[in-house]
């Protein structure tokens, strides 16, 4: 089964949570052990100090540990805290009074302390007073045993600055008393239940937090389907500047360039169709004429249809180069490439043309030899014949071009600077647009079809390089080329 986003999204984030309260209940609880461990053990340190202080007063009065020794009732209690001289005999009505312990201790007449008591398990565990053993100054056992006495913790007795014994305390569970034990309990089951409550609250937050969170996926998972069924309009409303918002703007992008594509399409499909269906038309209506009667069919009409088709040929054959062009390196076949030479032929083959219109046609070399590029030389001699084609068409007579060969580091710079008649500072970024005229009205025979500069932009960036059109100093056009050693 696949899950959605939003699936995956709550799953993570109600684990994350799950991670977060049970580690978080893991550590309260260990915070509360260790706190009721510290305060068990303060607690059972001054208890201990309580019944040293009644130990050294039992001894103060006698001057030994024989009365003690001798009688176990007066042992048990300074333990319990009563008076030391309280023998606790049996019979004695206030035994009633008293843990159930100590009774089984008086008339145990063992060891001490008890086997039993040290058998009891972690659920009853042996109390203190079941757990202290007394020595005296020679660190001879009074109560208690020898092999016990390894382990355990010694609390030094003093009286007026001399030693005359040490109690020692056997080591005991962590909680002792009942009471810790019930609390620890307590506290254990109110946690699990806190737990599974803040984790209730954490799955009850994280279904609207994903649903959030992916609502923007949703609106850009639309916006793609439109796009993909034809509907470049189609955008996504942004907001914010994550991860996913920066994804929705790129959207928008992609869908506003397909957009501009799509209408270039039309655009250009229209322009062709256009453009073809002039000449056609003017084609048809002279053969009709002939048909007719109109016109004689003579040499005349015959070459006036002559030149009709060659122009309609010429214009089939510049869209067949822009259509070649814009395969890019799919057509271009990349060698090491003389610029120099390449510009000079083409320049001597217009030369002769040049002179003949009455232009002028010069050459300024400024980049040192030799010049070599990674390029195709056939298109490069069609992007400069096409450059210079336009210039020998539109100046006029009495003027000319100027092509300069320079180079500035990794890049070689062209530019072809013709004298009037220049073109309008508004048309000058769209001059190599397809099918462009710098005015609609003049003729297919003298403008051309629009498609020669195209050719030569889709030339230069097809090798890396970049092309501009400006307004020459000498009145003309100024076309500046910049290409990739």
């Amino acid at each position: 089964m696949t899950l959605s986003i939003r699936a995956k999204l709550f799953l993570t984030l109600l684990l994350a949570c799950l991670l977060v309260v049970v580690g978080t209940h893991a550590f309260v609880r260990w915070s509360i052990e260790q706190g009721l461990i510290e305060l068990a053990d303060a607690r059972e340190s001054e208890r201990i100090s309580t019944i040293a202080e009644r130990l050294i007063a039992v001894y103060a009065e006698s001057g030994s540990w024989g009365p003690l020794r001798a009688d176990k009732s007066r042992w048990i209690a300074a333990l319990l805290g009563r008076d030391p001289k309280d023998r606790l005999a049996r019979g004695d009505p206030r035994r009633g009074h008293l843990p159930p312990w100590v009774r089984r201790v008086l008339n145990d007449a063992g060891a001490w302390p008890p086997t039993w008591a040290l058998a009891r398990g972690l659920e009853r565990p042996a109390p203190l007073e079941l757990r202290l053993m007394l020595l005296d100054g020679a660190g001879a056992v009074v109560y208690g045993q020898s092999s016990l006495l390894p382990g355990t913790r010694r609390y030094p007795l003093e009286l007026d600055g001399q030693s005359i014994g040490s109690l020692a305390a056997l080591p005991g569970p962590p909680l002792a008393e009942l009471p810790d034990l019930e609390f620890q309990s307590r506290q254990g089951s109110r946690l699990w239940i806190i737990a599974l409550a803040m984790l209730l609250i954490s799955a009850v937050l994280a279904y609207p937090l994903a649903q959030r969170v992916v609502r923007p996926v949703r609106r850009i998972q639309e916006a793609t389907r439109r796009l993909a069924a034809g509907d470049f309009s189609a955008r996504v409303s942004v907001h914010g500047g994550d991860e996913i918002a920066r994804l929705g703007r790129d959207l928008n992008v992609l869908a506003a360039t397909l957009e501009g594509n799509e209408q270039a399409r039309r655009r250009w499909v229209a322009d062709i169709a256009h453009e073809l269906r002039t000449p056609i038309a003017l084609l048809l209506a002279e053969l009709e004429a002939l048909q007719d009667g109109v016109r004689p069919l003579d040499r005349a009409a015959v070459d006036a249809l002559h030149a009709d088709v060659l122009r309609l040929n010429r214009l089939v054959g510049d869209l067949h180069e822009l259509s070649v062009t814009d395969l890019g390196a799919l057509s271009y076949r990349l060698t090491e490439t003389d610029l120099r030479e390449v510009l000079q032929t083409d320049l001597d083959a217009f030369r002769a043309r040049f002179q003949a219109a009455g232009l002028s046609l010069e050459l300024l070399d400024w980049a040192p030899a030799p010049l070599l590029l990674s390029a195709d030389p056939d298109r490069l001699s069609q992007a400069f014949r096409n450059l210079l084609g336009n210039s020998l068409q539109y100046t006029d007579p009495g003027g000319g071009l100027a092509v300069t060969l320079d180079r500035s580091g990794e890049r070689v710079t062209l530019d072809f600077q013709d004298t009037a008649p220049g073109c309008p500072p508004e048309s000058l970024p769209r001059l190599c647009d397809r099918l462009y005229r710098v005015e609609d009205s003049r003729s297919r025979h003298t403008g051309g079809a629009g498609l020669g500069l195209a050719i030569v932009k889709n030339v230069i960036e097809a090798h890396g390089g970049t092309i501009n059109a400006a307004a020459a100093p000498a009145g003309g056009l100024w076309i500046h080329i910049e290409l990739p050693t």
